[in-house]
């Protein structure tokens, strides 16, 4: 996890389910093979509805047609982010587009956990409805520390919720590796 993570903001809504997030029909690639492993990148947030069916900026693609990564780098979501099924290519697909952090108001469980035990990306929660006032494209600066995030076009400054023991795991990496460096397992 970095200290600082500087990137344009994607706007999403309330509860972006798993298969928006990345949907079932690209589930057929390896996540370890290379030239598979980047189809979660371009197939990344595909699943979304269009902005006439209720979801903010919904008419940008999260990655360009035919690219593998996105050049946002921050998604910003509402209430329930991640619900749905419990797999772990969630996170992954977002990772691989390139995402480094999420900001939403709540969380499914699972995805919460599978992004920070898989160490895909960030998790913060937002103390505030953040959908209504960040906008799709605006340049967003997180300090993982003190948990400040800046909206760099907006010249506003939000207080995240704390990460807490999290901040440690993805620090590590993943679960595992920090296990090891806890001696929790054999290195």
């Amino acid at each position: 996890m970095k200290d600082v993570i500087k990137g344009l903001a994607y706007v999403v809504g309330d509860s972006i389910d798993t298969d928006q997030i990345i949907p079932a029909s690209h589930l057929v690639y390896s996540m370890s093979i290379p030239d598979e492993r980047k189809m979660y990148g371009r197939y990344a947030l595909s699943g979304l509805p269009t902005a006439d069916q209720g979801l903010p900026d919904g008419n940008i693609p999260f990655t360009e047609e035919d690219a593998y990564e996105s050049s946002f780098k921050i998604i910003i979501a509402g209430t329930n982010f991640g619900c749905g099924s419990s797999r772990e290519h969630a996170p992954f697909a977002l990772m691989v587009a390139g995402a480094e952090a999420v900001i939403a108001e709540s969380y499914a469980r699972i995805f919460y956990r599978n992004s920070v035990d898989g160490g895909f990306l960030v998790p913060f929660e937002s103390r505030e409805r953040l959908i209504d006032s960040i906008r799709t494209g605006d340049l967003l600066t997180i300090d993982s520390k003190s948990g400040i995030m800046t909206n760099e076009t907006q010249g506003v400054e939000i207080l995240l919720n704390p990460l807490g023991d999290v901040a440690d795991i993805l620090k590590a990496g993943n679960v595992f590796e920090y296990a090891r460096q806890a001696g929790l397992m054999p290195k």
